[in-house]
């Protein structure tokens, strides 16, 4: 078994990431396997060399170890590329120049009765440029997945179906299958390579994977929409599947999700508060 923790730099750790990253390095240690840190920091404005050290020290001092050096996905950006020009290769990306703005007004006028869906990324992409040509390419153009190509790509919406990835996130072992209505009505035509970054999440994780021979990822039910997406790219490229657990999610008081503006809740600041690993990791039902 081979586990792994994905932080990005660009901000605290809170008790959640506490959460997610012990549970992948119990589930690692139970095993007699592995546990990997790699720093996702392709967001390169929003990253700060604090928050990396920070991440390394909290981690550490909640008893976590890992193999160094660690993986950094802003020293990988010619891998990205590659995975991103095969794609383009196929036949499956274009070129988009539609901003946040562009999308919300393309959306704003839907059909009476429908809302406009919401994926893993937000409003679903209303396939605005899908008839751009990858020639048309410029550095002000985002680079999108079209999902209707994709799914043609690998034989259709019944081979699609045959696709499948194992969840253990419920405590039980289950087999989710790909649909091609949920992957072009609930996903959409998918970014795959930001303007100001080079590539995306979801290129990124899934090649990330691959190359540290990830065979579990662990990581919070907020993410798992955006596993049928991953699913997708590994048999676009060729990838393994790993096993996926999505836990649940901490919440404060009132449910909401933490985030890393949550300071009063950063392991930092219980570190400083004098409790201990183990009470912070109490706090969180480990």
């Amino acid at each position: 078994m081979r586990q792994r923790f994905a932080p990005s730099p660009t901000g605290l750790l809170h008790i959640g990431h506490a959460f997610s990253a012990a549970t992948a390095w119990r589930a690692a240690q139970a095993a007699d396997g592995e546990f990997l840190l790699r720093i996702e920091d392709i967001d390169q404005p929003r990253c700060k060399p604090e928050f990396e050290q920070a991440i390394f020290e909290d981690l550490h001092w909640l008893g976590l170890s890992w193999p160094t050096p660690v993986m950094r996905q802003s020293e990988r950006m010619a891998v990205y590329e590659q995975a991103l020009d095969r794609l383009a290769a196929m036949g499956l990306c274009y070129p988009c120049r539609c901003t946040r703005k562009d999308i919300s007004a393309a959306l704003s006028a839907p059909q009476e009765g429908h809302e406009p869906a919401v994926g893993p990324d937000g409003l679903v992409y209303p396939g605005t440029c899908e008839n751009r040509p990858m020639s048309e390419k410029t550095d002000t153009d985002a680079v999108r997945l079209s999902m209707r190509r994709a799914i043609d790509f690998l034989g259709g919406a019944a081979e699609v179906a045959r696709l499948s990835y194992s969840e253990t996130g419920s405590g039980e072992t289950v087999q989710i299958d790909l649909s091609a209505e949920a992957l072009i009505e609930g996903c959409g035509d998918i970014v795959l390579a930001r303007k100001d970054i080079g590539t995306s999440y979801h290129l990124a994780v899934v090649v990330d994977d691959a190359a540290q021979e990830i065979t579990h990822v662990t990581r919070g039910m907020d993410v798992a929409p955006a596993t049928q997406i991953h699913r997708l790219l590994q048999a676009l490229l060729d990838l393994p599947v790993p096993v996926y657990h999505h836990h649940r999610l901490i919440r404060d008081e009132v449910g909401k999700r933490l985030a890393k503006r949550d300071d009063a809740r950063s392991i930092r600041s219980y570190r400083e508060a004098g409790l201990s690993p183990a009470e912070v990791l109490a706090l969180v039902g480990l």
